[in-house]
C-alpha cells in the first residue's frame, strides 16, 4: 500500500498519459477480437471524433490542474474533509473509503445532475449521441462538460479531504474503468453480472446508452456500482434490445459530425420524444 501511495504521490504526467493511451489500446484490441456487437461503421473516423474530445478533456484538465492541487493541499494542511474526521483505521480501508466517496461526488453525482438539469444536459448530450459505443466513447465529452466534471471532482476533493496521491489514483482508476465499461466487448453473462455487484460492468453501463427513457436515466456509476444500487438508479436490459444513441439526435449528420457536436449545447433544446414508460 505504501508503494502505491509513493508512486501516485509523484506520478509523472507521461505515466498518466500512458495509462489513458494504454487503456484505449488494450480495450480496442480486445473489442476487435471479442466484440459484443458487430457494428458496421468507419471505426477510425468514429475514433477520430472521440479522440478529439479526449484531447480537449486533457487540455481542460491540464489548464485547471492547479486548482485541484491547491484544493488537495489545503484540505491536508487544514485537516478538512471527511477522511480527516474518521477515527484511526487501516490504510487500505482509508483508501477504499476515499475512492468510494470521490466516485460518488466526482462521477455518480455529477452524472445524475447532468441528466436532471437542462442546461448541463446540453453539454452531456454529446456523450449520448454516440450510436456506436466502444472504448473511445469513454472520453467523448464536450469541453464544456469537461469543465463541469472538473468542478465536481474538485468539490469531491474538498468534501472528502483526499490527499493528492488519492486524487491521482482515483483519476487513473476512473479512466480505465470508463474505457472498460464502454468497450464493445462480450463478457460471459455470469461474469458480467458478478462484476456488476462491485464495479460498473460493460453490460451494466451499456443500458445507460440505450436511446430512450427510462434507461438513459439509469446506471450513472463509473467505477463502483454500489451508488446505483443504493440510490435506486440501477436497472437492466437484455443486450439484444439495446439501441445506442439518444432519440433526439439519431440522424447521422447530428451525431457523427464534429462541427455539429460542438454546437449542440448552443442549439435549440429538444425534449425526449419517447415517454418514460417505453
Amino acid at each position: 500500500m505504501n508503494d502505491i501511495i509513493s508512486y501516485f504521490s509523484t506520478i509523472p504526467s507521461s505515466h498518466r498519459s500512458l495509462i489513458l493511451v494504454g487503456g484505449i489500446t488494450l480495450f480496442w484490441l480486445i473489442e476487435n477480437t471479442f466484440p459484443l456487437f458487430q457494428m458496421q461503421y468507419k471505426k477510425w473516423h468514429h475514433a477520430g471524433i472521440n479522440i478529439f474530445f479526449t484531447i480537449t478533456t486533457i487540455i481542460v484538465n491540464f489548464i485547471l490542474a492547479f486548482i485541484l492541487i491547491k484544493t488537495a493541499a489545503w484540505t491536508t494542511e487544514n485537516n478538512f474533509g471527511l477522511l480527516h474526521w474518521l477515527p484511526e483505521i487501516p490504510l487500505w480501508l482509508y483508501t477504499i473509503i476515499g475512492l468510494l466517496l470521490l466516485d460518488l461526488i466526482g462521477a455518480y453525482l455529477v452524472h445524475l445532475i447532468e441528466h436532471k438539469v437542462k442546461f448541463l444536459w446540453r453539454f452531456h448530450l454529446i456523450h449520448h449521441t454516440d450510436t456506436w459505443i466502444d472504448t473511445t466513447t469513454a472520453n467523448r465529452h464536450h469541453p464544456g462538460e469537461s469543465v463541469i466534471r472538473f468542478a465536481f471532482t474538485t468539490l469531491g476533493v474538498l468534501i472528502v479531504g483526499s490527499p493528492m496521491w488519492m486524487v491521482f489514483l482515483y483519476q487513473s482508476l476512473s479512466v480505465v474503468a470508463s474505457q472498460f465499461n464502454h468497450a464493445n466487448i462480450s463478457l460471459p453473462e455470469k461474469l458480467d453480472v458478478f462484476l456488476s455487484y462491485f464495479i460498473v460492468s460493460p453490460n451494466m453501463h451499456k443500458v445507460h446508452h440505450h436511446y430512450v427513457l427510462p434507461y438513459t436515466d439509469s446506471n450513472y456509476g463509473n467505477i463502483f456500482s454500489v451508488w446505483d444500487r443504493l440510490f435506486g438508479t440501477f436497472t437492466t436490459l437484455p443486450k439484444e434490445q439495446l439501441i445506442y444513441g439518444v432519440d433526439t439526435h439519431m440522424k447521422r449528420e447530428e451525431n457523427n459530425q464534429l462541427k455539429n457536436l460542438l454546437q449542440i449545447p448552443f442549439q435549440k433544446s429538444r425534449s425526449f420524444k419517447n415517454a418514460k414508460n417505453q
